[in-house]
Order: C-alpha cells, then sequence, then structure tokens
C-alpha cells in the first residue's frame, strides 16, 4: 500500500506538455529562418552533423527528468509492514443529509459544506472508534462501511454533494433504516448513529423507525444544520447564483431547519441534539457521550512503518538531467558510420 504526501505537485508535471510545445514552437521557427537563409541541399552541406532525432532524444531525456522530479516533490510512501492492531471503540455511523435544501447559506458557508465540517471535526477528535457514512435525500446510499481508516473516510466525506442521489427530498427514515445493516456484531450494545441534517422530513414514521433503532441498542445522535429564520436554496452554475428554488406559484422557496424533528428523534433513542452552530460545542458534546458508553474490542489491520520513496526519483531525474547535458544534438560519429537512417552521404 502506498501513500502520497505533497499532491499539490503533481501540478508541476505541466511542464512536461509545455517543453514539448515550445520545442515544436522552436522547431518550426527554426525551419521558417533556415529557408529564408539557404535551401535545404545548400543548409545540409554546412551542417552536415545536425539531427533532429538527437534533438528529440534531448526533449525525451529532459522531460523524463522532469517527471521523476515532480515525484520526487510529491514524496510518495510505501507502506512496508501490516500490523494487527486490538484497540477498544465505539461504532459510529454518519449519516449526512445531501438534499438540495443542505445548498441554504443560512449558515456559513451553506449547510452541506458545514456539514462535513463537523463530521471532519468528529473523525479529527476519535482514537481508536470505527466509522461509516451514508448519504441521504430521498433516498439512502451507503458511502463508506464500518472502518479504522480514518483518512478514507475523510476523502470520502469530501466527495459529497447534493448532485450524487438523483432522488430528492429527505428521507430521514430510509438513512436510519440503512445505518441498521452497518453494526456487524448482533450482541453489540455500542452503536451509535449521528444524523447531521437540517432536519426536515418528507417521508414521516421518523419516531417509528426511531424506536426499532432503539430496539436494537442504536443510540441516535442529531446534529442540526441552518437557521430557523431559514434561507431560498440558491440554484447555482459554476459556482454562480443563477436564481432561487421557486415553488408552484413561482414563489422562492425558504427552507428553515426543524430542530422539533430531530430533537425528538434524538430523545427516543436516548440521544442528544445538538445545534451545529458552534464546532466546538458540537466536538466536546459527542466526545462527552462517547466517553462515558461502553467499548467493544475489535481487531483491525494497518499498514505502519510508511517509507519514504522520494530519493529513488530525485536520483532518476538527477541522472536524466546529468544524460541531458552531455547529449549532443549532433550526430554521432559511429552511428553516422552505421548509416541506420540510410542517410545518403553528402
Amino acid at each position: 500500500m502506498f501513500r502520497i504526501d505533497e499532491k499539490i505537485w503533481f501540478w508541476t508535471l505541466l511542464l512536461i506538455p509545455a517543453i514539448f510545445i515550445l520545442f515544436l514552437w522552436l522547431q518550426l521557427w527554426r525551419r521558417k529562418a533556415q529557408k529564408r537563409f539557404a535551401d535545404r541541399r545548400l543548409l545540409e552541406r554546412l551542417s552536415p552533423n545536425q539531427s533532429l532525432f538527437k534533438s528529440i532524444l534531448k526533449i525525451l531525456v529532459l522531460c523524463a527528468g522532469f517527471g521523476c522530479l515532480s515525484l520526487a516533490l510529491v514524496n510518495p510512501k510505501i507502506g512496508t509492514k501490516l500490523e494487527t492492531v486490538r484497540s477498544q471503540g465505539v461504532d459510529i455511523v454518519f449519516a449526512v443529509d445531501v438534499s438540495k435544501s443542505m445548498l441554504a447559506e443560512d449558515i456559513a458557508p451553506n449547510r452541506l459544506e458545514k456539514s462535513k465540517q463537523l463530521v471532519a471535526q468528529i473523525i479529527n477528535n476519535l482514537a481508536s472508534d470505527r466509522v461509516g457514512i451514508i448519504a441521504y435525500a430521498g433516498k439512502a446510499f451507503p458511502q463508506l462501511p464500518i472502518t479504522t481508516d480514518y483518512a478514507s473516510a475523510k476523502m470520502f466525506l469530501q466527495n459529497m454533494n447534493t448532485d450524487m442521489l438523483s432522488s430528492q427530498g429527505t428521507a430521514i427514515r430510509e438513512a436510519i433504516q440503512l445505518a441498521k445493516t452497518y453494526y456487524d456484531d448482533e450482541e453489540q450494545t455500542n452503536r451509535v448513529l449521528i444524523i447531521i441534517s437540517d432536519g426536515e422530513d418528507h417521508e414521516g414514521e421518523v419516531v417509528d423507525i426511531a424506536e426499532e433503532a432503539k430496539e436494537e441498542g442504536i443510540r441516535i445522535l442529531t446534529i442540526g444544520v441552518g437557521d430557523a429564520k431559514g434561507g431560498p436554496i440558491p440554484i447555482k452554475r459554476n459556482g454562480v447564483v443563477l436564481n432561487y428554488k421557486k415553488d408552484s406559484n413561482g414563489e422562492t422557496v425558504i427552507t428553515r431547519l426543524d430542530e422539533g424533528t430531530l430533537r425528538e428523534i434524538a430523545q427516543e433513542t436516548d440521544g442528544v441534539y445538538i445545534n451545529g452552530r458552534n464546532t466546538s460545542e458540537v466536538v466536546d458534546t459527542i466526545k462527552e457521550v462517547l466517553e462515558r458508553m461502553d467499548k467493544k474490542e475489535f481487531e483491525s489491520k494497518q499498514i505502519a512503518d510508511y517509507k519514504d520513496q522520494f530519493q529513488w526519483f530525485l536520483g532518476m531525474a538527477i541522472l536524466f538531467f546529468l544524460i541531458d547535458i552531455f547529449l549532443l544534438e549532433r550526430k554521432t560519429e559511429w552511428l553516422k558510420r552505421l548509416n541506420l537512417f540510410n542517410e545518403a552521404s553528402i
């Protein structure tokens, strides 16, 4: 298994096509200039050792050097040891609302981005707990099964958006129903479901499913994201607001935070409702709840002892640059005698 430290340095790979374009432009400019100076036969007599093949070879070597240098800057690492770790923790499933109402900007930058920030901060403060992620709107969709790989969890989290589910609406019931399938131990009592939403529920009967979840030992914590005063749902293209969502009468739709529904769901399972406006308060409250819960012992395999590999790519880059320096654009004498390209002697 490998890991990449500095992905931003991949942008330096753009130097390679830029070098090729510059090389092509230079060759075209040189040809035009030479034509103005003399005809082709005379140029071949004046400069018989000029080699286009060697020029292309130099450019390829130079590009290979820049490619290796970019990979060295990215600093790839390889995991050299697989360890089985025994740890204690709680199984936590995050159900994140990705309906269009989560685009409302009554909380900065918008409800969905705030939700993702909250989940990321909660994960950052976990120790050995396992996490899973569900996305839901009109339907619920599994994003990430239960895992201890927090890096993967945050990567999946960042890729979540309101276009990932075609079925719109807010089906909290389906999210709870799907979360019940995430827990793999029937005797497990330390099951936590954290619902992050604006509380709008277009399906109803959410209290009934919350009762079923409680019977299966699932404790639901709810986080309300948004404002009770509400806000319009922007319609954007390329990050620019074009309009706001309208109802059938042409009136702008105002979506509001429904704390009542979220509080009712949490209370039904002896959970806690938290307003998501203050990130540190959310993290501290959830931390406190988790600390009071019984911990389950489980085994997990983890890659340990990642080793840097940049030195190999840096060494190859230096080698390619040295080759490029000593590689001349003129024809090599012994190759010229072999006449590999069937060149007529002048």
